[in-house]
């Protein structure tokens, strides 16, 4: 006889062994059709798990972040097996679930077209309708190796998995067998909803050294109502590409010259500016004060700081004067050895040092995107050096300054908690402090929480605040890293109260995280229709006819001195065009001027989001921007 605790707290007794899936179906009907994977004792698992002594139990459906992986690597599987049924001399290469979705790598002749992947479409239906049950199972490494000696990847996979000695395990639907852990859906009958939307290219491993395979996206969902959903968001979301809006409003662009090196034209920098002002000035009220550290510093630095150790792949470097030189993918021993260039006081914690450092990092070709992974970026960073018994308070300092600009963005966020990972320096039990005290103010601060299991920095476990756009999407800005060893690596010191040298511990943290992803995030959130406070250009002035010209300078002039940004389009076209031109380019006001405006001295005022305000006066004018700017209504 056993127990079997489950994630409600009740409790089920069995008397002989059973499978995860049993104890849905002793639940109930409904949940064991909507199961997609199990956890027990907090570890996710296959449905077919057996269960033979007392444990807790979470069934787990699409619901679930694990469960949709589950749901969604069957959908890859079923992929796998059409491409294999419609073209048999393809090697399978992998074929994980991702955010949103799942793809699967492919070793063809030729690249696969629109009308192949209808085709393979078409087929994963069928298997889908004759609902194949999978099957797990494991091999010995020579059996594995015999029943893949056709298919290169897989077997590259096998004798890397021999090489570490784990276990070769496989899952296999009606004719079709794949190298993989799962865990798996019961059958493929449970994917009811699934489209391919693309197939491109992608190295092997993601490295440019290997041969080019061809990668099929696609997307799975239980219901059509929830896939047709998604298909409109993917539609708006390609409306708001930034990489589209940032060429067609003239913000930055990116060439072939300096790939993953964004370039920013004068309206991008007008934004970036305007972000970098409005982070100046809340850090100043934060009692932060602001440095900046050299964007080359020494190998024996980095080695210092354990950088060179766990991340050296993506650090770029050159030789001056016969030594190494790193060029810094972070701010933070650059701010660590400002902390050691004068003796400190606990009189001083916790000590707020700023930095907007221009970083680089080595990304791979293939994960660039835009301006949401470059090769180099302004990070928004700040070091905080404390006592611990100030780290709660900073900790709950710090996630109310960041609840404080994404508040004015409108912007909703989830926050994660990340423990230590295995890759780790320090002691254990310095990790428990660590997160614990992390752990504790966010209960504090009464917000709610996930917990990311080993998912930390090297140094130390971290906060991580995920936003929600205008769409649903969400993207990983902010964070807060709880750090005790850096400070022990470089043997940083303060005074304390009783006089004796103690080591102070540190917080490394960002709000915007990248200026640059930032930027890209806020153009996908509007559209490209800034609020006014960060619009470019905030008031187009449309002549009608060049004898308007020169009140229309005067208005600029007069714009100017309010400190608003206004530009006048004198080119010989129809008003009606230079409308169209002025909302295409997302300008907040329009002023149309015509014979009545300069005669009077009153203009029409024609606004992006209400349409045709009509006639007020210039200073009414001024003064309602001037409120809308001061109060950064969006």
């Amino acid at each position: 006889m056993f127990f079997v605790t489950l994630k409600s707290g009740d409790k089920k007794e069995f008397n002989d062994s059973l499978s995860a899936y049993d104890v849905a179906k002793s639940i109930g009907a409904g949940l064991a059709k909507s199961a997609c994977a199990a956890r027990i004792n907090g570890e996710v698992c296959d449905l077919r798990t057996v269960i033979s002594a007392d444990c807790t139990l979470d069934i787990l459906t699409f619901d679930d972040e694990n469960g949709r992986k589950a749901f969604r690597h069957t959908a890859a599987h079923i992929l796998a097996q059409a491409v294999k049924r419609l073209f048999p001399e393809t090697k399978l290469a992998i074929g994980p679930a991702i955010d949103d979705g799942f793809y699967y790598d492919f070793d063809v002749e030729k690249p696969f077209t629109q009308e192949d992947l209808e085709k393979i479409e078409g087929e994963m239906k069928k298997i889908v309708k004759d609902d194949v049950k999978l099957e797990h199972y494991t091999l010995s490494f020579e059996e594995a190796l015999n029943l893949f000696k056709d298919e290169p990847y897989k077997t590259e996979l096998i004798e890397e998995l021999s090489e570490k000695g784990e276990e070769a395990s496989f899952y296999k639907q009606g004719e079709f067998t794949d190298l993989c852990a799962g865990p798996h859906l019961m059958s493929t009958g449970g994917v009811k909803a699934f489209k391919l939307l693309s197939a491109t290219g992608a190295y092997w491993r993601g490295s440019e050294k290997n041969k080019m395979l061809c990668r099929i996206y696609g997307t799975a969902f239980p219901k059509a109502s929830q896939l047709d959903e998604h298909l409109a968001r993917l539609e708006e979301a390609k409306k708001r590409d930034h990489r589209k809006l940032g060429k067609e409003l003239s913000l930055f662009m990116l060439t072939d010259e300096g790939i993953g090196f964004p370039f920013f034209f004068p309206k991008g920098m007008i934004l970036k500016n305007l972000l970098i002002d409005y982070w100046r000035e809340l850090h100043t009220e934060a009692g932060y004060d602001e440095i900046s550290t050299p964007i080359m510093l020494t190998r024996e630095l980095w080695e210092r700081s354990g950088h060179w150790a766990h991340y050296s792949q993506n650090i770029y470097t050159s030789e001056i004067d016969d030594s190494c030189y790193a060029i810094k993918p972070m701010n933070c021993p650059g701010g660590i050895l400002y902390y050691m260039s004068s003796p400190h006081s606990y009189k001083e914690f916790p000590l707020r040092v700023g930095e907007l450092g221009l970083v680089h990092r080595h990304e791979k070709s293939g994960a660039l995107h835009g301006l949401m992974r470059v090769r180099c970026f302004t990070q928004d960073d700040a070091h905080i050096f404390m006592t611990k018994e100030q780290i709660k308070d900073e900790i709950k300092a710090v996630a109310s300054l960041i609840d404080t600009v994404y508040s004015v963005f409108n912007f909703n966020y989830r926050i994660e908690l990340s423990t230590m990972p295995e890759d780790h320096m320090g002691s254990e039990e310095d990790w428990e402090i660590a997160t614990d005290a992390l752990r504790n103010a966010l209960r504090e601060i009464g917000r709610d929480f996930i917990v990311n299991e080993g998912d930390g920095a090297f140094y130390g476990p971290k906060i991580d605040f995920h936003l929600e756009d205008s769409i649903g999407r969400t993207w990983q800005c902010g964070t807060i890293q709880l750090d005790f060893q850096l400070p022990e690596r470089f043997e940083l010191e303060y005074t304390g109260a009783d006089g004796a040298k103690h080591r102070p511990v540190m917080i490394h943290r960002v709000v915007f995280g990248s200026i640059e992803r930032f930027i890209a995030i806020l153009i996908e959130h509007f559209a490209g229709a800034f609020p006014l406070w960060l619009a470019p250009e905030q008031v187009r002035i449309l002549p009608i006819a060049d004898r308007h010209n020169e009140f229309c300078e005067n208005l600029e002039k007069t714009l100017k001195k309010c400190a608003v940004r206004a530009d006048i389009d004198s080119r010989s076209e129809k008003v009606g065009f230079k409308i169209r031109e002025a909302q295409l380019q997302k300008i907040p006001y329009m002023l149309v001027i015509g014979d009545n405006e300069a005669e009077s001295g009153q203009i029409s005022v024609r606004s992006r989001k209400e349409g045709d305000l009509g006639v007020m006066s210039v200073e009414a004018f001024c003064d309602r921007l001037k409120t809308e700017i001061a109060d950064k209504c969006l």
